[in-house]
Order: C-alpha cells, then structure tokens, then sequence
C-alpha cells in the first residue's frame, strides 16, 4: 500500500468557505473553491479527500466552476488500463472570482431594492 498526503481544511479555509455560503455559493463550490486556491492543481479524488465532498458533488461543482470559466482541467494517462484521470487548477487568480461574486451580489441586491419599492408603492396606491 502506498501513502499519500492529503490537504486538509485550516480554520482560514473554514471561514472562507462561510463566508461563500453567506453569499449563496453552494457548499460543494465554496469547498472547492477553497480547496483549489490552496494547490496549484489537484485530481478529482484529492479534491474529494481534501474538501470531503463525494465524487458527484465534485463533479457537479466542476461543472459550475466550468460554466463561469474559473476551471482549467486537463486529463492524466494512468500506466495500464482505464480511464485517464482528470487533473483540475484555478483558470483566473481567486482575487478576479470574488470581484465577480461582488458584482453579481451587487446586481441581487439592487435587483431586491427595486421589487421592495415597488412593493412601497403599490401598497401606498392602495390607500
């Protein structure tokens, strides 16, 4: 059997990780997330081990990580058989990706402020 070091969340991690879930990013991207910003590239089953995340939940995060362009991904040949393993990084630096939770948070936020004063107003018609 061989051993193998695994990345583990500090309290720094932990926190960065509750502060996204604060901002509605799902707790499988937040880990991810996290986890990611820490080493220069990871496989998929580092990233389960180290964000504790099972295989789907990864998978599913890859994807939105994918969508919003933050993901680089490449495939590994393993010696033998099977198939190559998915080697996966950061795309742009974490600075840019949390600029753009600031924005979109920003947009909801004005988008919510706007519905209330409507609201205001079609209740002070009413009288």
């Amino acid at each position: 059997m061989r051993s193998s070091e695994v990345r583990v969340f500090d309290d720094t991690d932990l926190e960065f990780i509750e502060i996204l879930r604060n901002l509605n990013i799902s707790r499988n991207v937040a880990s991810t997330l996290a986890f990611l910003s820490n080493v220069d590239e990871a496989t998929s089953k580092s990233l389960e081990l180290g964000s504790q995340l099972r295989q789907p939940e990864v998978s599913i995060a890859m994807r939105e990580l994918r969508n919003f362009g933050w993901l680089d991904e490449r495939e590994l040949k393993k010696e033998g058989k099977g198939r190559p393993m998915k080697v996966y990084k950061l795309a742009v630096p974490l600075g840019e990706i949390v600029e753009h939770i600031e924005k979109q948070t920003k947009k909801d936020t004005q988008r919510i402020m706007k519905n209330i004063e409507k609201l205001k107003m079609l209740k002070f018609q009413e009288k």
